[in-house]
């Protein structure tokens, strides 16, 4: 039984093609939110990690990660089976990097949120005014920390 069903250039340009901003989650809450009133910016370079969304007036940053390329333990995250090696170290540096990112976040004084990928799709997703709802409570509280995920 091969490991791929397709040949490894083509592989490549479909993981190339993945995006690491302006997902569809992130698109969606981000949309959701402004519609709920919150204004924000988007990708801070300034920051570490980039947050996808940061709210300058209440001192909180939202990540939208994707449980796949951010090793979330759900039914979304598949370890490949091909070059399992590469993968196994490739999510465990980007799981490192996020928490790096998010200490260096919060030794700056900023309140930080994850929303994962499994709360706004797929089997265990969460009904959006769910999200929203804790996403707003959130942000206009005083809580450190916020992580959103799927059932």
């Amino acid at each position: 039984m091969p490991a791929d069903i397709v040949s490894p250039a083509v592989r490549s340009r479909m993981m190339a093609g993945i995006r690491g901003k302006n997902t569809k989650p992130e698109l969606l809450l981000r949309s959701e939110l402004h519609r709920l009133g919150f204004r924000f910016r988007l990708h801070r370079q300034d920051l570490p990690g980039r947050p996808d969304l940061v709210f300058p007036k209440r001192g909180a940053a939202i990540f939208v990660h994707g449980c796949f390329w951010h090793g979330h333990d759900c039914h979304l995250f598949r370890l490949p089976k091909s070059r399992t090696e590469f993968w196994k170290e490739k999510i465990a540096g980007n799981v490192a990097r996020d928490q790096r990112q998010i200490a260096a976040l919060k030794e700056a004084g900023w309140r930080v949120g994850i929303v994962w990928e499994c709360a706004m799709k797929g089997r265990t997703r969460l009904p959006l005014n769910i999200v929203m709802s804790q996403c707003a409570s959130w942000l206009v509280s005083s809580a450190q920390e916020m992580e959103i995920h799927g059932d």
